[in-house]
């Protein structure tokens, strides 16, 4: 598909790729959701976070949840990226990028692949903070 950009790397995520990926000139709306590591959760403080991928499947999932969005709510183009690997306070573990003629359905868009992403792709995040550290699934 070429509307869809579907990434998983250890690499720093871009935020302008996405959205340049994403512009479209039938497009009025954009509507980028930038994740960010924050410096703490359930009100202990987090050191860093890992996230690792069951990579083959997590593409996979990936790009159903694009093509399902691109279905649902009329959009043009898509970027769904996520990282793996050590991320510190204030890394980007994903982003998410729709565009649409309208904003209603890139907004509604994002976060159906925001959300969807979080049920259904094999990412997994351990959270390490001061007194320890835990594996969780990647969401919230």
């Amino acid at each position: 598909m070429d509307n869809v950009s579907i990434l998983l790397s250890e690499k720093r995520l871009s935020p302008q790729s996405c959205e340049t990926f994403v512009r479209a000139a039938d497009a009025g709306g954009t509507v980028i959701f930038i994740g960010t590591v924050r410096d703490q959760t359930g009100g202990k403080r987090v050191l860093r976070l890992e996230f690792e991928a069951y990579e083959p499947m997590a593409i996979s999932e990936m790009q159903k949840i694009a093509k399902q969005a691109l279905g649902k709510f009329s959009v043009r183009r898509i970027a769904i990226h996520h990282r793996t690997g050590v991320l510190e306070i204030g890394d980007i573990p994903v982003v998410i990028a729709v565009s649409a003629a309208h904003r209603a359905a890139a907004f509604e868009a994002c976060q159906y692949c925001i959300d969807t992403l979080k049920q259904t792709v094999p990412i997994w995040k351990k959270e390490i903070f001061e007194d320890g550290e835990v594996w969780v699934a990647a969401h919230p």
